[in-house]
């Protein structure tokens, strides 16, 4: 641990040639952006599952239409509130083409619930936004790692060849140096390949919820639908749609 975080893997990283500085010095970038966007991620979503909770224990204790129009002012600045005004804003267009036609055909009820879907689709790809961006470095992290060493070694078989000596003391620096970039590697990958996992994991809980939310709005619906009421109750919800 002393050898690790000391003076000799500092003069390691001194010694080195300028591609080993140069990989040492990639790695450390991306390693803080990556943190840097780990970090923002799971601010974010920690927001926004609250949100998510504190809306669905709402919506078990809504039975009619008028609680969820209630609902979607409470909640139309936060995250899963979009999805509420925009469900109810596609059930109002609905609601008055009932209203004009007195009847509803099965291809506009299925449109409403394509409509809800792509809704739900867009607001989990925008969460998984930077996702990609941890799978990679995950990935090529060590690979870049394994391309210094096989640099390093290489120099130092050139060394050993021109000093025509094999002597462990001249060969171990060497060894060392090239195995540096190979450390540096994993110690940027493995931590970034854990969080991606967890945050790919959190979108993905998120998802459930909104598909949660989502059925339990369109059953309301439904039952508002086939009581053959008129869409005035939810003009309100359709002033606060985005």
């Amino acid at each position: 641990m002393h050898m690790l975080l000391g003076n000799s893997l500092w003069n390691l990283v001194v010694q080195s040639d300028m591609m080993t500085k140069f990989i040492l010095g990639g790695l450390l970038g991306v390693s803080i952006l990556c943190w840097s966007l780990i970090f923002h991620k799971y601010m974010t979503l920690r927001v926004k599952k609250q949100q998510m909770l504190d809306l669905l224990r709402a919506l078990r204790k809504a039975e009619t239409l008028q609680d969820v129009v209630a609902l979607a002012r409470i909640h139309s600045q936060t995250y899963p509130g979009y999805l509420l005004v925009t469900q109810l804003e596609q059930a109002k267009i609905l609601l008055q083409q009932a209203h004009q036609k007195g009847v509803l055909s099965d291809q506009e009820i299925s449109l409403l619930e394509e409509r809800r879907y792509q809704c739900i689709d867009d607001m989990v790809y925008s969460q998984e936004a930077h996702l990609p961006t941890l799978s990679v470095t995950a990935s090529v992290s060590p690979l870049i790692g394994l391309f210094g060493t096989v640099w390093g070694l290489t120099n130092s078989f050139i060394s050993i060849s021109h000093k025509q000596s094999a002597d462990i003391v001249a060969v171990a620096p060497g060894i060392a140096e090239a195995l540096l970039t190979t450390i540096a590697g994993l110690l940027v990958a493995i931590p970034v390949a854990v969080a991606y996992h967890y945050l790919k994991g959190s979108v993905s809980d998120l998802e459930q919820q909104l598909y949660g939310i989502s059925e339990r709005v369109n059953f309301i619906i439904r039952l508002h639908l086939l009581q053959g009421k008129n869409s005035d109750e939810l003009s309100l919800a359709s002033q606060e749609a985005s």
